[in-house]
């Protein structure tokens, strides 16, 4: 089933952006002509997700007014402007708009291509949450651009996931969008504090799971890894 209500990560930022964050917000910043914050909304629509809460900080205004114009899917801001919250503080800060039912994360500067179909889709179809507290979409580690770490996580063949740590590198990356219950924050003090964290006290639980995404991952953290995700996006078309 896929959820009624995602959450995009959209309060950070942006320094790595920089000069193209110098007056815009990173959610703002454009490839292929569309923000990236579109790009996001439009994966989560076209999987069938009705509702986003969307935190807000760095020009804050400006993104706000950005997402007014979107009438296609119901908008709802969690502000930040007075502390940025980090990925985990932002969602433990926006429990309260988030309900009971479980909900996809997103960050925002994440573009995919998708050759098997919405794959935030395929992610909610095999979340359970009587067994798993999150379950990641991963990126294989040769099939995506931007991301310069040596993987993140190793997965086994029931999709359980454990942490790269000391090992000189894993063969999947987190590419930014993952299904929670969200429960899974309420025990977490109301601070700025990554969603590390909770990662790591699910994965000792064996409750942390991942699925591949099964298509090409551009990871958007910079100019040069925006050129190149605009290239790649042009000659697919």
């Amino acid at each position: 089933m896929i959820p009624h209500t995602a959450m995009v990560l959209a309060a950070g930022l942006g320094t790595r952006m920089r000069p193209l964050t110098n007056d815009r917000p990173k959610a703002l910043v454009e490839v292929r002509g569309r923000a990236l914050i579109d790009h996001v909304l439009d994966r989560l629509l076209g999987a069938g997700v009705k509702r986003a809460v969307v935190n807000v900080h760095a020009f804050a205004d400006s993104l706000e007014a950005h997402l007014a114009r979107r009438t296609d899917l119901e908008i709802v801001i969690s502000d930040e402007r007075a502390q940025l919250m980090e990925t985990g503080g932002g969602v433990r800060q926006a429990r309260p708009l988030l309900g009971e039912d479980p909900i996809i994360v997103c960050n925002i500067d994440s573009v995919w291509d998708e050759p098997a179909g919405p794959a935030i889709a395929r992610l909610a179809a095999g979340f359970d949450p009587a067994r798993m507290g999150a379950r990641l979409m991963l990126a294989s580690m040769d099939a995506c651009l931007g991301f310069d770490g040596a993987g993140d996580f190793f997965m086994d063949e029931a999709g359980v996931l454990r942490f790269r740590d000391g090992a000189p590198m894993s063969p999947w990356a987190y590419m930014g969008a993952q299904i929670i219950d969200p429960a899974i924050v309420d025990g977490e003090p109301l601070e700025p504090f990554s969603f590390t964290r909770i990662w790591r006290r699910l994965a000792e639980e064996g409750r942390l799971h991942g699925v591949p995404l099964g298509g090409f991952w551009m990871h958007v953290g910079d100019p040069q890894a925006r050129e190149a995700a605009e290239a790649r996006l042009a000659s697919a078309a």
